[in-house]
């Protein structure tokens, strides 16, 4: 009889084990042509409501921070910018992503960052009893509770999304 793998542990979920975090590993396959945040929710056979994306931006006053929203919806940037003590933010661009926080796009998790950057976390997370963030790398992801997760990067929940 095979023996299943279990999936290769990211650098994300190697902090969450040694923060004694409780969470599960999610693999699917990536589809290179769409890597939107709803393709992955249907892929790991989450909804898009509980299913986090993970945004960089970088405000006018905070410098670099990190957005988590669901996956249907769209980011308030004037939301953002009010939460944040910004007058305004505005996502970095795709070539800054790797080098800001050490992930490429499309596998950009809110955990280990290279720098601890202020996270903003959408309040609708607390209407589950976890949620899905990047792994850290395409092609896996984090389920584990909002409260975990708030807790490990510090994360504020404040209302940052529109559908």
């Amino acid at each position: 009889m095979a023996r299943k793998e279990s999936p290769v542990k990211t650098n994300a979920a190697r902090i969450l084990d040694a923060a004694g975090i409780h969470y599960e590993l999610r693999e699917y396959t990536v589809d290179e042509d769409d890597l939107s945040a709803p393709r992955v929710a249907a892929k790991i056979g989450m909804p898009p409501e509980q299913v986090f994306k993970t945004l960089v931006l970088r405000g006018d006053r905070s410098g670099v921070l990190i957005a988590c929203i669901p996956a249907n919806a769209e980011l308030d940037l004037k939301a953002l910018a009010a939460a944040s003590g910004n007058k305004k933010v505005e996502l970095v661009a795709v070539k800054e992503v790797l080098g800001l926080t050490g992930y490429i796009r499309g596998g950009v998790s809110p955990v280990g960052t290279r720098k601890p950057y202020p996270c903003y976390l959408e309040e609708t997370a607390d209407l589950w009893d976890v949620i899905s963030v990047s792994a850290g790398a395409r092609g896996r992801q984090l389920i584990l509770a909002p409260d975990d997760l708030a807790r490990v990067v510090e994360a504020r929940r404040c209302a940052i999304a529109k559908e």
